[in-house]
């Protein structure tokens, strides 16, 4: 089972010394998540800065809210994302639920869904070579994998699910273990029902705050600020696994669902949690 870490966006000055740790340890891979109207980091910016400070993990969106970008300059960016990074890259896409962003991006977000549908189709036609459309020629450059960078798509919703099969290479599942079955197996069925050769790569999500008592408090914080909008932040903060022995669970019950790998998502600004969810996963 491989074990990745998802960056805390609190102190955005930190995350390449995260970053470094990470990369010195056991970790496959490093997220990132996606809003607008928001105090986080821009994603696509800040893992090109860490894949230029890292030489082996993975650099991950967790997810990028697709819609909320022009499809073309999304390409290109993703692509060159892809080959600086040696082929390190994976776009986690999304539609996401908050309607402010789209707002402050002039897009409806009543379309969000159909819009992704279209970017994803743009998205590998550009990476395979082809011509963007009739009267205008291909975009570049190429990435470092075949065909594009990998493609997880997060979701919750049954079209969003039958999207992976459509146009995924995996799931990104964010729910707890005993949720997640049910998710897990109807995106397998869609992707049978697709036809589709092989299984689509399963990536599970947990909220994670491993330390002393002010860095669970900061974590407890950080989180209820984020799902804020939700009104009631009970059941988030109570799903945030907070010691050894939950986190440890967690994994081995998405090891027994047949996920690929598992993103402990950090939200405290303690970076010695690198250290000790390290020791977890060694």
């Amino acid at each position: 089972m491989n074990v990745g870490l998802g960056l805390p966006i609190g102190d955005p000055l930190s995350l390449l010394s995260w970053a470094r740790r990470a990369d010195a340890g056991p970790f496959t891979t490093l997220g990132l998540l996606d809003r607008l109207v928001y105090a986080n980091p821009e994603p696509l910016i800040t893992l090109a800065a860490i894949a230029g400070a890292t030489s082996r993990i993975r650099v991950q969106t967790e997810v990028l809210l697709g819609p909320l970008r022009e499809s073309a300059l999304l390409a290109k960016q993703a692509a060159t994302l892809d080959l600086m990074s040696g082929g390190r890259f994976t776009l986690g896409v999304g539609i996401g639920t908050r309607q402010d962003d789209y707002v402050a991006a002039g897009v409806d977000v009543r379309g969000r869904g159909r819009r992704l549908d279209n970017q994803l189709a743009t998205l590998r036609r550009v990476w395979s070579g082809e011509a963007y459309s009739e009267e205008i020629g291909p975009i570049g450059p190429a990435p470092a994998r075949e065909g594009g960078p990998e493609i997880l798509i997060g979701a919750f919703a049954p079209a969003a699910l039958e999207r992976v099969a459509r146009w995924g290479d995996g799931y990104l599942c964010a729910a707890p273990a005993g949720m997640a079955d049910r998710f897990v197996r109807d995106v397998e069925r869609c992707w049978t029902e697709a036809g589709r050769h092989g299984r689509p790569r399963i990536v599970a999500q947990v909220n994670v705050a491993l330390g002393p008592e002010d860095t669970v408090r900061d974590a407890t914080e950080e989180i209820t600020a984020y799902y804020g909008f939700l009104g009631d932040t009970t059941r988030v903060v109570e799903n945030m696994l907070t010691t050894p022995e939950r986190i440890h669970d967690a994994i081995a019950a998405f090891a027994d669902l047949g996920a690929d790998e598992v993103m402990l998502y950090c939200w405290a600004r303690d970076a010695d949690q690198v250290d000790r969810l390290a020791c977890l996963v060694a």
